[in-house]
C-alpha cells in the first residue's frame, strides 16, 4: 500500500506522538508499505526533504507551549501528494494536518483512519478557566473531527470509553502503541553505569526514582517531589529525565520543600541515550492522569525498572500491581510500595523480571504495525462497498469507493 501518515510535529522535533509516527512508519516500511509523511515546518516556509513535506507554521504557544499552526496551505505541496496517489491516510493529530488530510481523502477518495494520541481535556488549563466548560469544548472539537474520519484507534479502554462519552460514532479501535524495543533497551554494562551514575552525581550507595517525560503542569510531577519529601527512604536520588515550561518553578518547589539534593533535572537527551538512564533507574514514578497509554512507563518496563504510578486506568493493561509494579492511590500507599521495592530483594527481583516479559510480550513495534495493516485493509475494502441513498422516495447505489 502506499500509506500518508500527517502529523502536526515530525523530527526534529522529539515527543511522544513524534516517536510513535517514527517507529511506526519503520515497521510499516518493514512491512513492504510505500509511506510519506505530512508535517508543519518550524518556519513559515514549506519545502520536502526526502519522503517528508513540511508545510509552513506560526507558533501557538499561548495556547499550549510548542504548539503551532499552519501558515497557509501551500497547494503545489499537496497536490504533490495527491499526485502520489496514496491509498489510505493516517492522521495523528486533529488540527492543521487533519484538515489537509480530509481536503485530500476527499479529493481522491479513500479512507482516513486517525489515532488518538492525546486527551485534551486533560490541558484545559492552558485556554479555559473552567474545567466543565473546557472539557465541553472539547468534547464538540473532537465529535467534530473525528466524525469526518472512518475509523479511530485508540491506544487505551480508557481512551475508547472517553471518545464514546464525547458522542463518536466511528468505529473505534484498540490497539496498545507498540515501542521499538531494541532501540530503548540497549544494555550497558556496569562500567558505564557506574561511569554515568558520577557524572550525574548520583550518591554511591542511593538508590534513583525515575521520571521521564515532558516538564508541564498536567504530568504533576509536584506530586512526586511532595512524597519524595516525606518519606523516610532518604537514600534516593529522583533522576527527572526530559524538558518543558513547569521545569523553573518544578526546581524552585524541590528547593522550597528541602530536598534539591535529593532531585536531578537531566533536561532532555538524545534518544539513542535513553536506554541508559533507564537502566540507570530502580523504579520509575509517574503521578500523571493525563496520559492517552504512557509509553515511557512501557519503556522503563522493558528495562526492567519496575513502575510506581498514580492509579489510571489507562495503566489498568500496562501496570499489574504485584507483578511488574503498582498503582498508588494515596501518598500511604505510595510509601509502602516504595519500600517493599527498595528494601525486600525477592519481590525486586520478581517485579523487574515481570516488567521486562510483559513490555516484551504485549508492546512490540512490529506487532503493532500488523494489527493496524490489517485496519488499513479492511477500511479500503469497506470503503469501496456500495451504499443505498434515496431520492425522490426511490433507493438508488452509490459507489464510495475512488
Amino acid at each position: 500500500m502506499k500509506i500518508l501518515l500527517t502529523t502536526e510535529c515530525y523530527a526534529p522535533v522529539i515527543n511522544g506522538v513524534v516517536t510513535s509516527v517514527m517507529t511506526f512508519e519503520k515497521e510499516l516500511r518493514e512491512l513492504g508499505h510505500e509511506v510519506r509523511i505530512l508535517t508543519l515546518s518550524m518556519t513559515k516556509r514549506s519545502y520536502t526533504q526526502d519522503h517528508v513535506t513540511y508545510i509552513s507554521s506560526l507558533g501557538a504557544g499561548k495556547l499550549y507551549p510548542g504548539a503551532r499552526f499552519a501558515w497557509r496551505t501551500d497547494a503545489e505541496f499537496l497536490d504533490e501528494l495527491v499526485d502520489w496517489q496514496p491509498d489510505i491516510i493516517h492522521s495523528h493529530c486533529e488540527f492543521s494536518t487533519f484538515l489537509m488530510a480530509r481536503q485530500m481523502a476527499r479529493k481522491l477518495r479513500i479512507p482516513i483512519v486517525h489515532t488518538y494520541h492525546t486527551v485534551y481535556e486533560d490541558y484545559t488549563h492552558y485556554f479555559s478557566p473552567n474545567k466543565k466548560w473546557g472539557r465541553a469544548m472539547v468534547a464538540l472539537f473532537t465529535r467534530k473531527v473525528l466524525n469526518h474520519t472512518h475509523c479511530v484507534i485508540a491506544p487505551t479502554n480508557k481512551v475508547r470509553s472517553i471518545l464514546l462519552e464525547y458522542g463518536v460514532t466511528r468505529p473505534i479501535q484498540v490497539v496498545p502503541t507498540g515501542i521499538n524495543l531494541a532501540k530503548i533497551t540497549r544494555p550497558i554494562d556496569d562500567h558505564e553505569k557506574q561511569t554515568l551514575r558520577m557524572e550525574m552525581g548520583i550518591p554511591k550507595h542511593y538508590k534513583v526514582l525515575l521520571s521521564v517525560g515532558r516538564l508541564a503542569k498536567e504530568k504533576n510531577l509536584e506530586e512526586i517531589l511532595f512524597y519524595l519529601s516525606k518519606t523516610e527512604q532518604k537514600n534516593v536520588t529522583l533522576l527527572i529525565v526530559g524538558d518543558g515550561p513547569n521545569r523553573e518553578n518544578l526546581e524552585q518547589y524541590a528547593k522550597t520543600l528541602g530536598i534539591r539534593n535529593h532531585v536531578i533535572f537531566v533536561g532532555m537527551i538524545c534518544p539513542t541515550e535513553i536506554s541508559a538512564y533507564y537502566q540507570l533507574g530502580d523504579v520509575f514514578v509517574s503521578a500523571s492522569n493525563s496520559e492517552t497509554q504512557g509509553l515511557t512507563y512501557v519503556e522503563a518496563l522493558a528495562n526492567g525498572v519496575p513502575a510506581l504510578c498514580r492509579k489510571d486506568s489507562c495503566l489498568d493493561d500496562v501496570i499489574t500491581d504485584g507483578v511488574n509494579g503498582w498503582q498508588y492511590s494515596c501518598f500511604d500507599e505510595f510509601d509502602e510500595k516504595l519500600h517493599a521495592m527498595l528494601n525486600r530483594e525477592e519481590v525486586y527481583r520478581r517485579l523487574s523480571h515481570h516488567a521486562r516479559e510483559k513490555a516484551v510480550c504485549d508492546y512490540s513495534s512490529a506487532s503493532f504495525a500488523r494489527k493496524v495493516e490489517q485496519i488499513y485493509q479492511r477500511e479500503i475494502a469497506n470503503f469501496g462497498t456500495t451504499i443505498l441513498k434515496s431520492r425522490g422516495g426511490d433507493l438508488y447505489r452509490v459507489h464510495e469507493g475512488r
